[in-house]
């Protein structure tokens, strides 16, 4: 492990159908706002919304991206997401390989030119 001070950061949310996790996922790896989406179905919520505890089948998103980007990762999830107030929790990575840390890093924002 390495990389201590990382500014990798997992962000978790949960959508309401699989069709809509794929989406997410597919648009911030292409919108490069997210080097890799894990997509967990069949997840379990229980939650109070509305005054009811609901208690709905989702899928939960962890998406892998580096802190410069969580800003712009944070408007367009919202802009996609069918929720009004769609979970958007950070959690920071205080370390992990150097390897995944630096494709993480690569693989986010604007590619780097050849040279």
């Amino acid at each position: 492990m390495s990389e201590e001070n990382s500014t990798a950061r997992v962000v978790l949310t949960s959508v309401a159908s699989s069709r809509q996790a794929a989406h997410l996922a597919k648009s911030l790896v292409e919108e490069r706002l997210a080097a890799c989406v894990t997509v967990m179905w069949g997840a379990s919520s229980f939650y109070r919304w509305d005054g009811q505890v609901q208690s709905p089948e989702e899928s939960v998103l962890l998406i892998k991206t580096t802190e410069e980007h969580l800003a712009a990762l944070e408007k367009r999830l919202k802009e996609l997401h069918s929720y009004d107030t769609p979970e958007f929790l950070v959690l920071k990575v205080e370390s992990g390989s150097a390897e995944y840390l630096a494709w993480l890093t690569s693989s986010v924002g604007m590619p780097k030119a050849d040279g």
